[in-house]
């Protein structure tokens, strides 16, 4: 074995396991509300934009949150961090089911799960770093965004049958102590860093947090980077948000738009499992953020304009096989890139992209529908977007594990 792998500890995998449970938790508790809209509105007696606004929190609260959990990840460290990150993931979680039928307590439960959320997902890159070698480490950031994905299409596909078998506060509940349970287990098993270290020497030395965002912002490569996560993100945000509504002009039930949903989000699964895989192996980075951004086209214009169920399908697996499975190349992309900038500040600076775009997308979206609801002429900008992104990515450079033909960071 090469790069360290022969050092390595296998307690990693029990580290990214229960590291992947916390995650998943959490991203379930984000979309929670998202597939029970109508009944929400229904059961609190308000409307669908005040229970859309239990899932846009998570956004608004990022931003504000994504630098003071960077900071923390980077100066704490890995477990101390997303260990606050696991205590307001639990309690939030277990709060929305214990009051359930307040919606203004649920509404103060999906804040605390909020404010948890950014030392979670910034500490992607960080967890691969500590306990991974350098040919390893996409893989691990893969797996890390993966449980992500898994948990939007738990939440997804569980949360109606939880709601209609034990009512709302019964399936809140039963998130809650899956909550609880993932904050246990990271708490009990996670690990601040193996005792041998298994990346280079000196390796391990990172700028300051504030001096590593200022050599950031002023490095091509990364700004690069940081426009593809933003219009990227964006796009997958508004268009998961509103993927009822923009195949509903074209005939298709809710049903048949939550099975397109859900094969987004599988395809993003295979990509996720599959891509950085490779990455690691041919030890390149940039072929399959160039590859993931050209491949997505066909799949985001049959979602925008296809109207065989066949095709609607076929395109979504393809639109969420390319996206996202270069979140996670594109995260390690960014730590390598900006070395020695600590990770969580990167993967923190480019998750935060997201967040705004999305919700500028998901506003943007619904304001320009048209007559009959169709959201055909923004998904056409959105195309053009993504196009003169797959432009943008011809002009980055390649990480140093390339150029150097030896590890680099991670």
């Amino acid at each position: 074995m090469k790069d360290g792998a022969a050092k390595a500890s296998g307690y990693r995998w029990v580290v990214l396991a229960v590291f992947m449970l916390l995650t998943a938790a959490s991203q379930v508790a984000w979309i929670t509300f998202a597939p029970i809209t109508g009944e929400a509105a229904a059961f609190y007696g308000t409307s669908d934009l005040v229970i859309g606004l239990l899932s846009l929190v998570f956004m608004a609260v990022y931003v504000v949150m994504f630098l003071p959990a960077a900071w923390a990840i980077d100066t704490w460290g890995f477990r101390p961090a997303v260990g606050v990150g696991a205590v307001l993931t639990a309690a939030g979680c277990l709060a929305r089911g214990l009051f359930a039928a307040s919606l203004p307590l649920v509404f103060a439960g999906q804040v605390a799960l909020a404010v948890g959320q950014p030392f979670l997902l910034g500490a992607i890159t960080k967890l691969a770093a500590r306990w991974f070698p350098p040919g390893e480490r996409a893989t691990a950031s893969g797996l890390g965004t993966l449980s992500m994905y898994l948990g939007i299409l738990a939440g997804i596909m569980a949360t109606p049958l939880l709601a209609h078998r034990f009512g709302m506060r019964g399936m809140l509940l039963a998130w809650g102590l899956l909550a609880v349970a993932a904050a246990a287990a990271f708490l009990a098993f996670a690990r601040e860093r193996p005792r041998m270290p298994v990346g280079e020497p000196g390796e391990e030395t990172r700028t300051l947090m504030f001096d590593g965002l200022r050599s950031m912002l002023r490095q091509k490569d990364f700004i690069l980077l940081a426009v593809i996560f933003f219009v990227g993100l964006g796009v997958f945000n508004g268009v998961t948000t509103w993927i009822e509504a923009i195949v509903r002009p074209r005939g298709f039930d809710s049903s048949q738009a939550g099975m397109a949903g859900g094969l987004m989000l599988i395809g993003g699964i295979v990509g996720a499992a599959t891509v950085p895989l490779v990455s690691d192996a041919v030890r390149r980075r940039k072929p399959f953020i160039v590859l993931a951004l050209a491949g997505l086209l066909p799949g985001l214009a049959g979602v925008t304009f296809a109207r065989g169920y066949g095709l609607l399908l076929a395109s979504s697996f393809v639109f969420g096989f390319f996206l996202l499975s270069s979140g996670p190349v594109g995260f390690q992309y960014g730590a390598e890139v900006t070395l020695p900038a600590p990770e969580g500040t990167s993967n923190s600076l480019l998750i935060v992209m997201g967040q705004v775009s999305g919700i500028a997308c998901i506003f943007t979206m619904d304001a320009l529908k048209a007559a009959d609801g169709s959201m055909t002429a923004s998904l056409a900008v959105l195309i053009g977007l993504m196009a003169a992104c797959v432009l943008l990515s011809l002009f980055l450079g390649e990480s140093p594990i390339a150029k150097a033909g030896a590890p680099s960071a991670g």
